[in-house]
């Protein structure tokens, strides 16, 4: 009997998870690194410019996306310590959607992938 490399959720939703930069499924690497770089690229930095002026610790993230490229949930196992930070962590993730909907091969395999990032703020947003 094959049984899936990631255990379900209760709900019978398949998810993938992604809580470093590598993984044996390649698929899944190249899909949450294009996520990361959306985010990287694209990101309006006036969105947390002040508040990353504050003393802050750098926020682990898991953002959990669909297969059709939309957030399930955004959350947070460490956060800044700055609300405003972590808010606008979640007002960019929001901003770019919709995120790349997941290829046929990863789709077939998952609902839902989550990803996880340690997000370090200064002149720019950058996901490690």
């Amino acid at each position: 009997m094959n049984l899936p490399s990631r255990p379900a959720s209760s709900f019978g939703t398949r998810r993938g998870r992604l809580f470093g930069r590598t993984d044996a499924n390649q698929e899944l690497v190249r899909y949450a690194e294009a996520w990361a770089r959306k985010i990287e690229l694209n990101m309006t930095f006036e969105m947390v410019r002040e508040a990353a002026k504050r003393p802050h610790t750098h926020p682990l993230v898991t953002v959990a996306v669909r297969s059709d490229g939309s957030v399930e949930s955004v959350t947070f196992v460490t956060s800044s310590g700055v609300p405003e930070i972590d808010e606008a962590i979640r007002r960019v993730v929001q901003s770019q959607l919709p995120y790349q909907v997941f290829p046929p091969g990863l789709a077939s395999e998952f609902d839902v992938v989550e990803i996880r990032r340690t997000w370090h703020i200064d002149m720019a947003i950058r996901l490690y």
